[in-house]
């Protein structure tokens, strides 16, 4: 169908930039491969379940205080198909807790709401997270930038980082593709993670925790409240 798309504006916070157009483009993209790859790693750019499982480990240090606590709500900004909740699913964290979905893809929200029908998971068309959680993570969710000069992108991711942080009560994990890396992909965004964990720490939290250093090509940032 249509894709239709949420206008920024309508944010807790609004952003500065209309960013609108790109993440159409951006959108459409994630929707050929949906199309092309089905309901897995591939169709959502990471190139093995190892790898996205491994990454999902790694954003869970976020709650590892929590880790044994039932009913957190969860926003998970960029879900695609809904991975992430099938990983989390099973935890004691969410037992008797909520999980929010939100992707900029109506056939990924369409794809994760066909193959989901566990009632603590709401999926929803949206750039940003409508609701309050106890935790926001965003896996891979920056890293599509498609034709965006790098640093109108680095501005929204910016921004994007913000108000998932305002929707967050106990703190935010993200990842970013490192631009330490010498291969480089059109349409992908390479971040320097030094710089975002800066803009974090002075902008959101001194309360920042930078993991780099594992197998692969990105690196994962902590935001505590």
């Amino acid at each position: 169908g249509m894709l239709r798309f949420q206008l920024l504006k309508k944010g807790p916070e609004p952003m500065a930039n209309d960013i609108t157009k790109p993440l159409g483009l951006v959108a459409a993209g994630y929707a050929v491969q949906l199309k092309e790859h089905g309901a897995t790693p591939m169709g959502v750019l990471w190139s093995d379940k190892e790898g996205q499982e491994l990454r999902f480990r790694i954003l869970m240090e976020l709650i590892e205080a929590d880790i044994n606590n039932g009913g957190l709500t969860i926003n998970d900004l960029g879900c695609g198909y809904g991975a992430f909740f099938e990983f989390l699913k099973d935890m004691p964290l969410l037992e008797g807790g909520h999980y929010y979905g939100f992707d900029i893809c109506d056939d990924m929200v369409e794809a994760a709401k066909q193959r989901i029908s566990d009632p603590r998971a709401v999926f929803m068309e949206s750039s940003f997270a409508t609701q309050k959680a106890d935790y926001s993570f965003a896996s891979g969710t920056f890293n599509m930038k498609g034709t965006e000069p790098d640093k109108d992108w680095s501005q929204y991711v910016k921004e994007s980082l913000r108000q998932l942080f305002s929707q967050s009560a106990k703190g935010m994990a993200f990842n970013i593709l490192d631009s330490r890396q010498s291969e480089r992909q059109e349409w992908l965004y390479y971040a320097d993670p030094e710089e975002l964990l800066d803009y974090c720490r002075s902008t959101l939290s001194p309360k920042v925790k930078l993991i780099d250093g594992y197998p692969l090509k990105e690196a994962t940032i902590l935001v505590g409240k």
